[in-house]
């Protein structure tokens, strides 16, 4: 299976990377020429556009910042074609970037127009773990699709989790980030509290990963805002996802305050961890540890993928 793919930033990347070091041959496509040549010097071919991505490949993904991005890719611009310009019969298009459903659905039924297969797939677990091949995956669409899909996603992660149908995925995908953004948020002032109350930062952190209060989140964010370096970008499009439903929230619409805050004091590039500046600066304080990394390693070895199985769920 010839596999395209566009988009090599943090994540894509590692993604990528994984596809070639299981022997895929994989078609890169990026803005950055210096991205595709390093592609390209460990074996994967470089495609002049995003349409003739498409026409190589049997399976394409896609991996971008935003939905916004992920639309241009797939229906071309002024300069260039797009990924549905080169799509026919029998490919599968996987997008594996967080993006909003309801554009998922709309550039799905292009895709399904052009007689291709789409599935919202995004990844949940961090770059250090899409490095190794042990990021999870959720997967929005047939079952039959699935089950065609899943050798190479089973290669690109550990835990696969079929989601039913298309938009599903993205869904779940922006409920998880919601979670992990207000744990940030409340580790942010947890850790500032252990820092003004004049605890040790490092017995701060083992006792909270001990305890009840222990997270995913805990254990990778908080070591790098405890080393300084604070290397995770900013999150957020559950509020949004639950206004058309006509939800009203408690939580949700105060985190988009305190992020719009931060984002309008520090800038938009500003990398999600320091939120906990919010509550550093009035206290004239800087929580950091001694010892912890400034990019998170996987420790898990790396290990062929399987899907995740759900209770009452009949098979097909």
């Amino acid at each position: 299976m010839k596999i395209g793919f566009v988009g090599l930033g943090n994540v894509g990347s590692k993604l990528a990377g994984s596809l070639l070091r299981n022997g895929y041959e994989v078609i890169v496509r990026d803005l950055n020429a210096e991205f595709m040549s390093d592609f390209v010097s460990r074996g994967a071919v470089a495609a002049d556009s995003p349409k003739q991505l498409a026409q190589l490949s049997d399976l394409i993904i896609t991996c971008l910042p935003s939905p916004s991005a992920c639309s241009a890719v797939m229906e071309g611009t002024d300069t260039e074609a797009g990924i549905i310009d080169g799509l026919s019969a029998g490919k599968i298009w996987l997008e594996m970037s967080t993006t909003d459903e309801s554009e998922m659905r709309r550039l799905g039924a292009l895709v399904q127009a052009a007689g291709a297969d789409p599935v919202d797939c995004p990844v949940s677990g961090g770059c250090h773990r899409a490095d190794t091949g042990n990021i999870s995956i959720f997967a929005g669409c047939s079952r039959a699709v699935f089950e065609r899909a899943l050798p190479v996603l089973t290669t690109l992660g550990r835990r696969v989790l079929h989601t039913g149908e298309l938009g599903t995925a993205s869904k779940l995908k922006v409920v998880t980030n919601y979670l992990a953004t207000a744990h940030l948020v409340a580790l942010g002032e947890a850790l500032t509290a252990c820092k003004v109350m004049d605890l040790d930062m490092n017995v701060s952190y083992e006792a909270i990963k001990a305890s009840s209060g222990n997270s995913f989140v805990h254990e990778t964010e908080s070591q790098v805002i405890l080393n300084g370096s604070r290397d995770i970008n900013f999150v957020g499009l559950f509020n949004t996802l639950t206004q058309r439903q006509g939800m009203k929230l408690d939580l949700a619409p105060l985190l988009v305050d305190i992020f719009s805050q931060a984002q309008a004091e520090w800038g938009p590039r500003e990398k999600s961890p320091n939120i906990i500046r919010r509550y550093e600066e009035p206290m004239g304080v800087k929580v950091l540890g001694t010892g912890f990394p400034a990019d998170m390693v996987d420790d898990e070895p790396e290990a062929t993928g399987y899907e995740l199985k759900v209770a009452g769920r009949q098979k097909g």
